[in-house]
């Protein structure tokens, strides 16, 4: 066979068949096969040349995303706010992104987490995350006085435990009111330590309720399918 003079735009196609597949049909019920479909005249064989699987393009693709959509790289460097409020900006474009284009590929990507290979992938990323973005704005909100935490590098590691993690329904099992009281208690632990991160900001509260909201869509949505099988 011919060798491809264009592996590199054969990936884009792949990638963007499979963007618009998981937008159109949700991921869990995508197959490869519907991926070929939308990938304008290639084959079943140049997908598997370039990704082992459609778990493994998914995660490709959240990568993508996070990568082209990063709430908090602008937000570090920007002048005239305070560190917390620096920190809230973040959260509040994180959360606002939820309804996105994206929304079914972020939603697919959380329900990834029972996986334990891909739950130590994003227990990595998220500590780097924490370390370049999360703990220098705790560490310009100490020097400002917007934020009294000790130390912003255990904070920072203990948000991301908190809100990627802990109250995520696929990592811990549980109803609706038990997120939302995970939700009440990290925000609560948090305001002890110094990082009143919701306190006096509606806007933010609002937004915390949606993503509690859908956490609980997703936990619904995972229901759904073991009924299904």
């Amino acid at each position: 066979m011919p060798r491809n003079k264009y592996p590199e735009e054969t990936r884009q196609k792949i990638i963007q068949a499979a963007i618009k597949t998981f937008n159109e049909k949700g991921y869990e019920q995508s197959t490869v096969l519907d991926i070929v479909d939308n990938m304008e005249g290639l084959t079943r064989g140049a997908f598997y040349h370039h990704f082992k699987s459609k778990e493994e393009l998914l995660i490709l693709i959240s990568d993508m995303i996070f990568a082209e959509t990063n709430p908090f790289e602008a937000t570090l460097k920007e002048k005239g706010l305070t560190g917390l409020e620096k920190l809230r900006k973040s959260l509040k474009i994180n959360i606002a992104s939820l309804d996105d284009e994206y929304k079914h590929i972020r939603l697919a990507s959380a329900s990834l987490l029972a996986s334990p290979h891909f739950l130590g992938e994003q227990i990595h990323f998220n500590n780097v995350v924490s370390r370049q973005y999360i703990q220098p704005m705790l560490e310009e909100g100490i020097k400002d006085g917007s934020i009294t935490v000790e130390n912003p590098r255990l904070v920072a590691e203990l948000m991301t435990i908190f809100f990627n993690f802990w109250m995520l329904p696929m990592v811990f099992s549980g109803d609706a009111e038990y997120i939302e009281q995970k939700a009440e208690l990290s925000l609560k632990i948090l305001s002890s330590l110094g990082l009143p991160l919701f306190e006096g900001d509606e806007t933010l509260q609002e937004l915390g309720d949606k993503y509690v909201s859908t956490l609980n869509e997703i936990c619904n949505n995972a229901d759904a399918a073991l009924l299904v099988q």
